[in-house]
């Protein structure tokens, strides 16, 4: 406990440290408080009569944007356009060469896509804000209905995602961490007293299971948050030796360092894609009937096995196909020989990338397999008559987002704390994060 203290005290006496956590925390409760905000004209009260509960996407979207959704605030897209906007530029910057030229070109280049993937999250809201009043807006809740009303309303969630992704990037640039993970993690956590409350009551107010079930549900949450933290963890080192010169009388290079190789490398986005394409059998059972649309029904069952086994069969599908997307072999071979580094018994050039490919493939698998798995461990809590909110703390994106972002902010914190000759947060060791690696590929 000693420990403890004495480094929450050491981490308020170095001032740089201090500021960005306050800005951070500030930046985040600005956040969190207009998301109460209801749009302008919008009777929140006859809304929460009368909207039902979001179901499919829109639940998703709900959970990311902290209840935003379901109020009909000006955050209620939240920042998921922007998320959106950044992976279809991510994927165009492996079909489109100009794109993938501009990722190549430095920080001119970044400039470039951000600005892009801006102009496209504007996009991206002026079609999903219209939708999104169309859908989850009754219209006895609006005052004063009509075209002038949608306009406004869509300037409005266009506004507010564009806000909210600012904030995003002075968290980043002024505060601890990335800024859009940690909106998005607020978001979700914001759900998390709620729903921890309304199992607590459900076991012991309503005597469904008593402490001890109550009591086993902890332990298993705590077991998965192990899993995901490995999940997440998890890397395989390649040693990588580089070459000696001798200038004059000094020796430099023959470093011995080491390309880190993620099991997870394409973290939660097979989960992201995977959702999106279990949706679609859903929104095709609401156009037809009878007997056509059984077979649709089926695979819209989140608890039914033909849903969970196609859910998880899509997402090692998706975990191989972005992982061949943003991790690159040849690339990294490239850069290897160009700097005068080679694998120890491989071949330079065509080898090395054909190694690094197979070592690749091979530890992806056992990578998609358990993000397959901690992806329907939801379902079996539903199952298990565990609360429908509560259960997707059990796993799947949004387990997988919290632990995430947890561990980058924490290692953020350590290398602060190590850099001023500070102990960092855990008494042996140090924790592993993105930017404790050996040399970045």
């Amino acid at each position: 406990m000693k420990r403890f203290i004495d480094t929450f005290v050491n981490i308020w006496k170095i001032e740089d440290l201090r500021a960005r956590i306050l800005t951070t925390l500030g930046f985040l409760l600005i956040y969190r408080m207009g998301s109460f905000i209801v749009l302008p004209g919008i009777n929140s009260e006859i809304l929460a009569a009368t909207a039902g509960e979001a179901q499919g996407i829109a639940a998703i979207i709900n959970q990311f944007a902290g209840g935003a959704f379901s109020r009909a605030s000006v955050f209620a897209l939240g920042i998921m356009p922007y998320i959106s906007a950044s992976i279809v530029m991510q994927l165009m910057g492996v079909a489109v060469p100009a794109i993938q030229k501009m990722q190549k070109d430095g920080e001119s280049g970044r400039k470039k896509m951000t600005q892009w993937t801006r102009i496209l999250t504007i996009i991206i809201c002026a079609l999903q804000a219209p939708a999104f009043i169309a859908s989850q807006v009754p219209a006895e809740a609006v005052a004063n209905p009509g075209i002038w009303f949608n306009i406004s309303s869509t300037l409005i969630l266009i506004t507010g995602t564009m806000f909210v992704m600012w904030l995003g990037e002075k968290i980043t640039d002024k505060g601890i961490g990335n800024g859009i993970s940690m909106i998005i993690m607020i978001g979700i956590i914001a759900g998390l007293p709620t729903a921890f409350l309304f199992e607590v009551d459900s076991r012991l107010v309503s005597g469904a299971g008593g402490a001890v079930v109550l009591l086993l549900e902890m332990i298993f949450l705590l077991l998965v948050i192990v899993i995901s933290v490995l999940l997440v963890q998890g890397t395989r080192r390649i040693p990588v030796q580089f070459a000696k010169r001798i200038v004059g009388n000094k020796q430099y290079g023959g470093a011995r360092q080491y390309i880190p190789l993620k099991v997870n490398a394409a973290g939660v986005m097979p989960i992201i894609f995977a959702q999106a394409i279990m949706f679609l059998p859903a929104s095709l059972a609401g156009f037809g009937e009878g007997d056509a649309t059984s077979w649709l029904v089926t695979f819209s069952d989140p608890t039914g096995w033909v849903y969970n086994v196609t859910f998880a069969i899509v997402i090692i599908l998706f975990t191989y196909f972005y992982t061949a997307i943003t991790v690159n072999p040849n690339q990294m071979a490239d850069d290897l020989k160009r700097n005068g580094g080679f694998v120890p018994g491989v071949k330079p050039g065509k080898k090395t990338a054909e190694f690094i490919d197979s070592v690749m493939s091979r530890i992806t698998l056992p990578g998609s397999i358990f993000l397959a798995i901690v992806s329907i461990l939801p379902a079996f809590a539903m199952i298990m008559n565990i609360n429908t909110q509560f259960s997707y703390f059990f796993g799947g994106t949004s387990l997988l987002i919290m632990v995430g972002v947890t561990l980058d902010t924490l290692q953020q914190i350590e290398s602060h704390l190590l850099m001023r000759h500070y102990d960092g947060l855990m008494k042996t060791g140090k924790i592993k994060g993105r930017s404790s690696v050996g040399m970045s590929a």
